[in-house]
């Protein structure tokens, strides 16, 4: 499945940013406001080649927000009941399904993401749709917005997660019901910085996605999102195969498979627990 970088995008203006976090021992301070953290699940591989993780991502529902369904960098070119049967125990268990929309950063035209939405809809009945590889930039934001609309005229009260990988130009956050403003490794969230204007919406709007994060650092990383106010996260142990420490993934993707701590961090955050 498409893994989901923070590559850089070209022309972006630079946006105003908080100091860096206090992490490791240092204090922490209050986070902006108290928050209750869950997970959202940016790709499993296929139900066939993951079947146990399917398994525990519904016995883990309570503490899961949504999870992605991506068949095959989309909703493939026809039904597949292994997807159908694994998202209908999701949602069966109360958890948002969502289809893996692939904007390609504005490259893919409006029909064929509506054309992909269709499918999701009549084959898998989902909950909603993640926007990967949405892009940042205002000058690409009346054409994301044209697509929302039509996502929500398709399905009423979708639920929809932009997954930018990095702060985006602040008009994004009326679009969508969450804003995914970090994805990528351990090494660069340790010690990233928040845009100011994002203190300006509740934490349940921003969702952060990070690989690579050993065992011993949990902690602190739940203090990075708790400071800079997300409150859907999904921390790793896998890596991209691109840098030091942790379980390299196969194929490179390190959502595919769950952490090798999933239950340890279940445990942290599961249901009632307010980080």
């Amino acid at each position: 499945m498409p893994h989901l970088g923070r590559t850089p995008r070209p022309g972006r203006t630079p946006l105003p940013v908080r100091g860096p976090h206090p992490t490791g021992t240092a204090a922490v301070g209050a986070p902006r406001t108290p928050l209750r953290v869950g997970f959202g699940v940016p790709g499993t591989a296929h139900p066939l080649l993951a079947a146990a993780e399917w398994a525990e991502l519904t016995r883990s529902c309570g503490s899961l927000h949504w999870v992605v369904l991506n068949v095959a960098g989309g909703p493939g070119d026809r039904p597949d009941p292994h997807c159908l049967d694994a998202a209908g125990r999701l949602r069966n268990a109360g958890v948002r399904v969502l289809g893996h929309l692939d904007v390609a950063y504005g490259a893919r035209s409006f029909g064929e993401l509506v054309s992909d939405a269709h499918r999701y809809l009549d084959w898998y009945l989902v909950d909603g749709f993640f926007l990967a590889r949405c892009p940042t930039e205002r000058t690409a934001l009346p054409e994301v917005r044209r697509t929302v609309t039509t996502l929500r005229a398709l399905l009423d009260r979708a639920h929809v997660v932009f997954g930018h990988g990095s702060h985006p130009y602040p008009g994004y956050v009326e679009s969508a019901d969450q804003l995914v403003t970090f994805s990528g490794p351990w090494s660069d969230y340790r010690w990233s910085q928040v845009a100011e204007w994002t203190a300006d919406y509740p934490p349940e709007r921003f969702c952060h996605l990070v690989h690579g994060v050993p065992r011993g650092h949990l902690d602190e990383a739940l203090r990075v999102a708790r400071w800079q106010g997300a409150s859907t996260i999904y921390f790793t142990d896998r890596t991209d195969g691109g840098g030091s420490g942790g379980s390299r993934a196969l194929g490179g993707d390190p959502w595919e498979a769950l952490p090798g701590y999933w239950d340890d961090i279940v445990s942290r955050i599961g249901p009632g627990v307010s980080e």
